[in-house]
C-alpha cells in the first residue's frame, strides 16, 4: 500500500494536465492591480479563485475587502482539530502591467504551452502559487478525506503594488489567521530543477531628489558656462553614494551589516555559479563585470545593502535642444539587509545628500515609507520537514537561499502571529520573466513545487504525532 503522501502526490500527478487547465484560465483574468486597469478584472480574479478553492475542498471561503479595490481571498480547513498544527497558506492573485505588448512572443493573457513553459502574465508571479495551494488540498481530500493538517489560506490581491493594506487585512482577520507557521508560495528557485528556501529579504528605501538652479531653461549658446548647471550639480551628487565598482561610499549606509559566517559561506559555495552563467541570465553585456565566484556574488546580493539609481530625468530625451535645463531629478533606491534600521539609514542617507549638495541650488528631499529587511532562523522543525518535502517533491536536496528584493509584509505577518516561522518557497527560476516581457512557468518546476507541497503537509502531521 503506498503511504498516504505517495498517494496524494499519485493523485495529484494524474490529475496534473487539469490543473494547468485551471491555472490557464486564471491567467486569462487580466487581474493587474496598478492604478489605470480595470479593478473589474480583479474581482473577477478574486472570485475564479474562491471557486478553485472550494472546488479543491475547502470547507469555508470568502472574498472579502482587501482593501481599495482589491479583494482577497480567505479560505480555512481546520478538519484536523487542535492537536495539529496549522499553517497558514498564502499567494497572490493579483499581475504585473504586460509592458510593452509588442515584445511578448504570445499575447499576454492568452496562455500558451510551449517548449516546457506555460507563457502569460501571472503564470509564475504568482498564480501558479495559488494552483499549488488548490491542487494540494484537493489531492489530500481525494486521497485521504481532508488534509492532515489544519490549513489557513490568504490570497492577496493587491501585493505587485506594494501591499498598502494588507497590515491592515491581517490585524482585522487575526484571530481566523492564527497558525504556528506560514508558507509563501511567492519565491523562487535558485536554478532551474534545484529546490531554495529563502530564507533572508533585503528592506528597500526610496529618495527622490531634485536640484533647482534657473526659474527657466535657458539657451546653452547664450548663457551657458556662465549659469548653473542643475544636471551637472545632480551628477556630482550622484556620484558621492558610490564607488568606481558600483559599491556603496557612504560608511553610515553600511552600519549594522552581520558579517557573514561560515556556515554562509558553506552554503553560498554549494550553489551552482560561475560568473558566465550570472552574466547571461542578468543580461550583462560585459561579462568581465559578474563577481568572480558564489561567496562574493551572494554575500553581495542578500548580505550587503545595495543602492541604486532607478531614474533621473531632466528634459525630454529626442525633444530637448541646447539648453541648460532649470531642474534635474533622480529617484534612488537603497536596498537593506537584515538588522539594519530603516529609519537610521534614511536619516543618513538624507543626510548625507543635504550635506555634499553642491552650492548654489535648491535641494528638495522626498522621502518614501521604507520596508525593513527581513531573515529568519532556520532551525525551527518547519524547516527540517520542508527540506525532506523539497527533496521528495524535486528529486534533490533544497539549498537555502536569500533573496535580493523586498516582500514588505512577511515580517510583520509573522510579527502580528507571534513570531511564528515563514517558509518562502516558488515555483519562478532565474529565466522565468516575473514582471518583464514573456513572463513564463517552467512547468517542471511547477509540478515539483506542488509534491513537495503535498509532502509537507503530510511531515507536518507525522511530526505532531
Amino acid at each position: 500500500m503506498p503511504s498516504p503522501i505517495d498517494a496524494a502526490i499519485a493523485h495529484a500527478e494524474a490529475a496534473w494536465p487539469q490543473t494547468l487547465e485551471r491555472l490557464a484560465a486564471l491567467v486569462r483574468i487580466p487581474s493587474c492591480s496598478f492604478p489605470g486597469f480595470d479593478p473589474a478584472h480583479i474581482v473577477a480574479s478574486a472570485a475564479a479563485t474562491a471557486a478553485w478553492l472550494r472546488e479543491a475542498g475547502f470547507p469555508e471561503v470568502e472574498v472579502l475587502p482587501g482593501g481599495g479595490e482589491h479583494p482577497a481571498v480567505l479560505a480555512t480547513d481546520r478538519r484536523a482539530g487542535p492537536t495539529r498544527p496549522t499553517l497558514l497558506l498564502y499567494a497572490h492573485h493579483d499581475v504585473q502591467p504586460p509592458l510593452r505588448e509588442a515584445l511578448w512572443r504570445t499575447p499576454p493573457h492568452k496562455p500558451v504551452i510551449r517548449d516546457g513553459r506555460m507563457w502569460g502574465r501571472g503564470t509564475a508571479d504568482d498564480k501558479a502559487g495559488i494552483m499549488c495551494h488548490a491542487a494540494a488540498a484537493a489531492a489530500w481530500n481525494a486521497t485521504a478525506g481532508a488534509p492532515p493538517i489544519n490549513l489557513v489560506c490568504v490570497i492577496e490581491g493587491e501585493e505587485e503594488v506594494g501591499s498598502p493594506h494588507f497590515p491592515d487585512f491581517l490585524r482585522r482577520h487575526l484571530d481566523r489567521l492564527r497558525a504556528d507557521a506560514v508558507l509563501v508560495m511567492d519565491a523562487g528557485n535558485y536554478a532551474a530543477g534545484l529546490p531554495s528556501i529563502t530564507t533572508s529579504l533585503r528592506g528597500h528605501l526610496v529618495v527622490e531628489v531634485e536640484i533647482a538652479g534657473l526659474k527657466a531653461p535657458l539657451h546653452s549658446g547664450l548663457w551657458g558656462g556662465a549659469v548653473p548647471d542643475p544636471v551637472a550639480a545632480l551628477t556630482r551628487l550622484l556620484a558621492t553614494l558610490t564607488d568606481a565598482q558600483g559599491r556603496i561610499a557612504v560608511p553610515e549606509l553600511l552600519h549594522g551589516v552581520r558579517p557573514i559566517t561560515a556556515a554562509d559561506r558553506a552554503d553560498f559555495a554549494r550553489l551552482p555559479y560561475t560568473p558566465g552563467w550570472f552574466a547571461e541570465v542578468a543580461g550583462m553585456l560585459d561579462p568581465a563585470n559578474a563577481p568572480a565566484d558564489a561567496v562574493a556574488a551572494h554575500t553581495r546580493l542578500w548580505r550587503e545593502p545595495a543602492l541604486a539609481i532607478n531614474a533621473i530625468q531632466a528634459g525630454e530625451r529626442g525633444r530637448t535642444g541646447n539648453v541648460v535645463m532649470d531642474t534635474a531629478w533622480a529617484r534612488i533606491g537603497l536596498r537593506i539587509v537584515p538588522d539594519q534600521d530603516p529609519v537610521t539609514l534614511m536619516r543618513a542617507l538624507t543626510d548625507h545628500l543635504r550635506a555634499h549638495a553642491p552650492a548654489g541650488f535648491r535641494l528638495t528631499i522626498s522621502e518614501r515609507e521604507p520596508g525593513p529587511a527581513w531573515g529568519t532562523d532556520t532551525t525551527h522543525p518547519v524547516f527540517s520537514a520542508a527540506r525532506a518535502a523539497l527533496t521528495r517533491g524535486f528529486g534533490t536536496a533544497p539549498v537555502a537561499i536569500g533573496c535580493g528584493a523586498s516582500i514588505p509584509f512577511v515580517g510583520e505577518m509573522t510579527a502580528l502571529l507571534g513570531g511564528v516561522p515563514a517558509l518562502l518557497l516558488g515555483v519562478e527560476d532565474p529565466q522565468c520573466g516575473a514582471h518583464a516581457e514573456n513572463e513564463g512557468l517552467l512547468l517542471a518546476d511547477a509540478l515539483s513545487a506542488l509534491r513537495s507541497e503535498i509532502a509537507l503537509f503530510g511531515l507536518l502531521a507525522d511530526e505532531a504525532h
